[in-house]
């Protein structure tokens, strides 16, 4: 059973900073990508960052680009989000997923993603 969990959200002033993490279980961690994505209230789900099994190449959405930061430990299982810099519009629930195939492509599509964490909110205060 493939389990996802994230921690590290919380409240933190406009200019701020938090590493959100997300421990996995239950499949071969290094063999899959893994994304970030985040919903504001009201809104629709939205991609946030992605990254390869191996962690050798990211992708990010244009609102978050030279302030946030995903990687990944292979190790220990687990993903990161550094988010600095953080605005009041980066306030949502985070959630991690993790893609349903071994494809290298670093996907920005809720639907390529097979399994989701139950999110860990975020609230940038101005």
């Amino acid at each position: 059973q493939v389990q996802l969990v994230e921690s590290g959200g919380g409240l933190v002033q406009a200019g701020g900073s938090l590493r959100l993490s997300c421990a996995t279980s239950g499949r071969t961690f290094s063999n899959y990508g893994m994304g970030w994505f985040r919903q504001a209230p009201g809104k629709e789900r939205e991609f946030v960052a992605a990254i390869k099994g191996s962690g050798t190449s990211t992708n990010y959405a244009d609102s978050v680009k030279a302030r946030f930061t995903i990687s990944r430990d292979n190790v220990k299982n687990t993903m990161y989000l550094q988010m600095n810099s953080l605005k009041p519009e980066d306030t949502a629930v985070y959630y991690c997923a993790i893609r349903r195939d071994r494809s290298s492509w670093l996907s920005a599509r809720r639907i390529d993603y097979e399994y989701w964490g139950q999110g860990t909110q975020v609230t940038v205060s101005s």
